[in-house]
């Protein structure tokens, strides 16, 4: 009696921050990250091949960023297994545009993306032969598309909402035949014919995987739901009208992410003393004073200080509104000498500074560039952090700051909601200081909130953060994330997808 085989699963995903040994000879050395979609698809994968599905995974052959630590050794074992990695489970997009890239993303996306779902469209579908492909962001968006005539199921994973556009033409002048699924595709403006619209009408990106997938997804619920109901300027309507009726037809969800598992202030290397909930006392104080002399402020273990951990982005992260209160904050909180971390770039950063010039806060707010490091360490060292954002479709710095005991000042937004729950009077319960409305004033009432947190008598204070950091490392993690999308694929395919 032949056995039926068990469904064959492709993640297509352009960035990866590590793979199971077992899958290839150079697993472990892939690594090409830019955002927290690197290491979802690596916990993601990794989830399956160890539940024994038959797991695949598609990416480009960023051959300079899989050079490991510059070895010799290491260059040549690459070479010489190249093809056999994609003769395994690991299969690389092949193009001259991916070689000597050292980082995921610039100004060449749009042929990049072209050149990767080229290949993943004309060589790797074909070779894998899957049954579900699971794909990631708008560079991956005419994948589902293709997939449809094939009889392939879909999944579609937004993590950010970002499209571009392009005719038919354009994509099929970059070697792929759109005209095998141009029916599936999402236009500008409804199309007569594929004659008529091959070169004047072109193509959504982010809204074509959206149509043509038979599930998708978002890295929030709440964000979702935000979309669905207009209430993001910044999204376009073709896209809400698309999610919409995803929602409608009961094809659409929310999936959090989850932080890569190194942040945890145990054994996370960049900390000077590791910590867990039992002894976080002695741990905050060793961090919070290497991070002051680190950034030159006044090194004050009773200082509460407060943490800037995303890029200053006004359009998103709401830099601005904490700029307009910034000097008020610190002026106001003199008795206790608050301080500010902030370690980011963006290009919001030059009014920090220069507000730090005009008041003379040099020892009471440090505006530095973004260095890996030095912002694990401030998650450490650092009582709260600052998170004002507009939209968030997920965040990840309000799970970090959590699972290493230092509480968020959020706007109730998108994965913020979903992850950031107001902390109760009596410590029960929360996680988190919210608040709702985008102004600068409702910003102070909650970092005001945190203040009078940090005022409470010390042993009570270090109960509650300790259950928040117990809490946090259960809640937070890539094997909940993994079981999301496992469950999703099964419901999809209506069979276990591993042993």
């Amino acid at each position: 009696m032949k056995t039926k085989r068990k469904p064959r699963i492709l993640v297509v995903t352009p960035e990866i921050t590590y793979l199971p040994e077992g899958m290839g000879n150079m697993a472990q050395q892939m690594h090409a990250k830019a955002g927290g979609m690197a290491d979802v698809s690596a916990s993601l994968v990794s989830a399956l091949y160890e539940l024994g599905a038959d797991v695949h995974v598609a990416l480009p052959n960023y051959r300079k960023m899989f050079r490991t630590e510059g070895l010799e050794h290491r260059i040549k074992e690459y070479l010489g297994v190249a093809q056999k990695i994609g003769r395994e489970r690991i299969h690389l997009a092949e193009d001259q545009i991916f070689y000597h890239r050292s980082e995921v993303y610039s100004s060449k996306n749009v042929k990049m993306a072209l050149a990767f779902q080229r290949e993943v469209i004309n060589r790797i579908i074909p070779k894998v032969q899957p049954d579900l492909v699971h794909c990631n962001d708008w560079m991956t968006g005419l994948i589902p598309p293709a997939a449809r005539p094939l009889g392939i199921k879909s999944l579609y994973t937004i993590h950010n909402i970002h499209t571009e556009k392009m005719t038919m033409a354009e994509i099929e002048d970059n070697g792929i035949d759109s005209a095998s699924f141009w029916e599936f595709l999402y236009f500008e403006r409804f199309p007569d014919s594929y004659e008529e619209s091959r070169a004047s009408n072109a193509v959504d990106f982010l809204a074509s995987g959206i149509l043509s997938s038979d599930n998708m997804n978002t890295v929030s619920h709440t964000f979702l739901q935000e979309i669905v109901n207009g209430e993001h300027e910044i999204v376009p309507s073709t896209i809400r009208q698309e999610m919409r009726r995803k929602v409608d037809f009961g094809s659409a969800t929310g999936i959090l992410n989850a932080p890569d598992a190194s942040y945890n202030p145990e054994n996370d290397s960049a900390l000077v003393k590791n910590y867990t909930a039992s002894n976080l006392s002695e741990g905050k104080a060793q961090n919070k004073l290497a991070l002051q002399k680190r950034l030159g402020l006044e090194q004050n273990p009773s200082a509460p200080l407060l943490f800037w951990p995303s890029r200053l982005d006004p359009i998103q992260k709401g830099c601005q509104l904490f700029a307009d209160i910034l000097y008020e904050v610190v002026a106001d909180y003199s008795d206790i000498s608050l301080q500010i971390a902030i370690v980011a770039n963006g290009s919001y950063q030059h009014h920090f500074k220069e507000l730090v010039d005009l008041h003379g806060l040099e020892n009471r707010v440090a505006v530095v560039d973004f260095d890996e490091s030095l912002s694990r360490l401030a998650y450490a060292g650092s009582d709260f952090i600052l998170m004002p954002s507009l939209f968030e479709p997920c965040g990840l710095p309000q799970m970090v700051s959590s699972k290493y005991g230092t509480l968020p000042i959020v706007r109730d937004t998108g994965g913020l909601h979903d992850t950031c729950e107001p902390l109760q009077r009596d410590g029960a319960s929360g996680n988190a200081f919210r608040f709702q409305n985008y102004t600068p004033e409702e910003l102070r009432g909650a970092i005001d909130e945190a203040v009078q947190f940090y005022r409470q008598p010390f042993e009570w204070k270090l109960h509650v953060i300790q259950r928040v950091m117990r809490e946090s490392a259960e809640r937070f993690n890539h094997e909940r994330t993994a079981k999301a999308y496992i469950d999703l694929y099964e419901k999809m395919l209506g069979v276990k997808v591993g042993e």
